[in-house]
């Protein structure tokens, strides 16, 4: 029966927002599960605006309680501070009502978030039949709070692209911060000798005073669309993140769609998705390293054009939606079986 299908009901927000968490959520819901319906339940709105931190909040509270307990799944995805309250604590509900939960990590700095409020943490992840993380260690900081069966290391994805011509351009996307490493890339591209390249540091500005003025070849194009954002990287050929902190940054992946060759950091599950020459990755905050790597790929096409294509066929492989996105829908009915032995047909 058609009622009969299950609903996967995620908690957060979608449209054109910056954050990967978001983009996930919009990917969710583009995209066509044969065997499961996706909705979302907007769990949160602009944290500077209290009012309607509360209204959304309290709307989420209630929708939750009304959701069809045996054909229903809430995936809480929880990133660090609020989150772990907000969400986690509707997801611990919708447990509590009988209903499967998920909990999909996000966070960059769940690992000393989780050491910090080691009692919320726990609160949270044990609200939850599943588990989802990023990468190898934060499975092992989740293992630490639930069964080690219910945690599953499934990878960011998003639908493939068709890149269009490429330019002489490498692309920052993100915060524009010092977690992200904007004063590493600014140093390291003053540094560059490259004729003709463009670097476009494309994102909110957050650590302003981090921010230098005229450093040549270098644009600070502030906050962009998210489809200008993938506009950019379409025509870019080389894209750039240089963090101090990460989980599995969106931005790598989207990259990797668009034919870039990739220059990144060693933090998160980066280094998995970049190795065996799918890209370069070097130790978070060290100039001169990330200075030798990106001067090596701006001098030298061929290599370049080797790891961008070797990053284009993995992620094909491993971290497109084709190739990702049925491993969430299993995880999902997996939670929903294990909670409803007799409700799947």
């Amino acid at each position: 029966m058609a009622d009969d299908r299950p609903t996967v009901h995620h908690l957060g927000r979608v449209g054109d927002i910056p954050g990967g968490m978001t983009q996930v959520l919009n990917g969710y819901l583009g995209w066509s599960f044969p065997r499961v319906d996706v909705a979302v339940i907007t769990s949160r709105g602009d944290p500077h605006d209290l009012r309607t931190a509360v209204v959304r909040g309290a709307g989420a509270l209630v929708q939750v309680l009304r959701l069809p307990r045996r054909s229903s799944v809430v995936v809480g995805h929880l990133s660090e501070r609020g989150s772990f309250l907000r969400e986690g604590g509707l997801m611990r509900l919708a447990r509590l009502r009988g209903i499967a939960t998920v909990a999909h990590l996000h966070g960059s700095s769940f690992a000393r978030f989780a050491a910090r409020h080691p009692r919320l943490t726990g609160w949270a992840l044990r609200g939850a039949d599943r588990v989802v993380t990023l990468s190898e260690e934060s499975s092992e900081v989740s293992a630490r709070f639930v069964p080690v069966e219910r945690v599953v290391l499934i990878p960011n994805a998003i639908p493939s692209s068709s890149p269009t011509e490429k330019q002489d351009l490498v692309v920052f996307g993100g915060v524009v911060s010092h977690r992200k490493g904007i004063d590493v890339l600014q140093e390291a591209w003053s540094r560059i000798d490259a004729p003709g390249w463009e670097l476009v540091v494309a994102g909110p500005v957050r650590d302003a005073d981090l921010v230098r003025e005229g450093v040549p070849g270098l644009t600070m194009a502030g906050s962009l669309a998210h489809e200008d954002l993938m506009a950019l990287l379409d025509r870019s050929r080389i894209a750039v993140l240089p963090s101090r902190d990460e989980a599995m940054p969106m931005f790598i992946l989207e990259a990797m769609a668009r034919g870039n060759c990739v220059v990144a950091t060693d933090v998160g599950g980066i280094a998995a998705v970049l190795e065996d020459g799918r890209g370069i990755v070097v130790p978070p905050g060290d100039v001169e390293a990330f200075r030798a790597a990106l001067q090596s790929v701006l001098s030298d096409p061929a290599r370049r054009a080797r790891l961008a294509e070797a990053g284009a066929q993995a992620f094909e492989e491993r971290f497109s939606a084709a190739a990702v996105f049925p491993k969430v829908e299993d995880l999902w009915l997996a939670a929903l079986a294990d909670r409803h032995p007799a409700g799947l047909h």
